[in-house]
């Protein structure tokens, strides 16, 4: 770790996030990080709050690190790529969380068979829950990835997938927040319709997701096996879920996580 630097080209929510996870947990020394925004602003604001170092160019920052976080919107990968081609060697291992970006189409880009690992995180990575997926080519050394999985490590959970899954499985934990907020707000504007106030239904709607969420992880039964225990026949809840089988709630669902897939397939040509 002594000869390791590692460093953020943008310095976005995701940045802040795993910077402060990092950080705050004593993974990486502060003062071996670096980042690099084009907003001069944001880099120092990271350089406040976290004690990390941030330069004025994303070259300098490559010719800085040897692990180097690629932390832009996939639409802003081709200039970015562009501009740092000249100073990437082998020897730096980058690290894509832009999806739909493959790790060959990055190799191509940068006319250099340097390592790459590509991450899924997702956005409660700032409060330290966050879900990541993560796949490697062939080449990073394992030294730097399980380095690399510990600082995902440090902002929640980490799963180890196959290159071939990383597009697919944004609808499975990257994009998937957004769901559950959209049920969320749909949840908590039907009970203020029914009277019941936001102060109320919300602390009883997230702690009631988060014990369901205890319940797919701990309790050892299929989510089917989870509906019956909730569910008497002719009950309340069985009067809730005929509405939702009625209008195609599963098939609505696939059909929301075909398109984020193909969505990622699209940014990655």
């Amino acid at each position: 770790m002594e000869n390791q630097k590692i460093g953020f080209i943008g310095g976005g929510n995701m940045t802040a996030a795993i910077i402060s996870g990092v950080v705050k947990n004593q993974t990486f020394p502060a003062d071996q990080i670096y980042v690099y925004d084009i907003h001069k602003e944001k880099r120092e604001s990271l350089h406040r709050k976290a004690g990390i170092l941030a330069v004025d160019s994303a070259c300098d920052l490559v010719k800085t690190c040897s692990i180097v976080f690629l932390a832009v919107k996939p639409q802003s990968f081709p200039p970015m790529l562009d501009e740092i081609r000249p100073v990437v060697e082998k020897g730096k291992t980058l690290v894509s969380i832009a999806a739909g970006i493959s790790s060959s189409s990055i190799v191509s880009a940068l006319s250099c068979d340097c390592p790459v690992i590509r991450a899924m995180p997702n956005t409660p990575l700032t409060l330290g829950k966050g879900a990541t997926a993560v796949c490697r080519t062939g080449n990073v050394a394992d030294e730097t990835y399980h380095l690399v999985l510990k600082l995902f490590s440090s902002c929640g959970m980490v799963s180890q997938i196959e290159e071939s899954q990383m597009n697919a499985v944004i609808a499975v934990n990257g994009s998937s927040p957004a769901y559950i907020y959209l049920f969320a707000k749909a949840v908590l504007e039907s009970a203020e319709q029914q009277g019941i106030q936001p102060s109320v239904s919300l602390p009883l709607f997230c702690q009631t997701l988060i014990g369901s969420a205890e319940m797919l992880l701990k309790s050892g039964d299929t989510p089917d096996e989870l509906i019956r225990k909730v569910s008497s026949r002719g009950g309340t809840t069985v009067a809730a879920l005929d509405v939702l089988e009625k209008n195609h709630f599963e098939q609505t669902i696939d059909k929301a996580m075909r398109a984020c897939t193909a969505r990622a397939e699209e940014l990655g040509k």
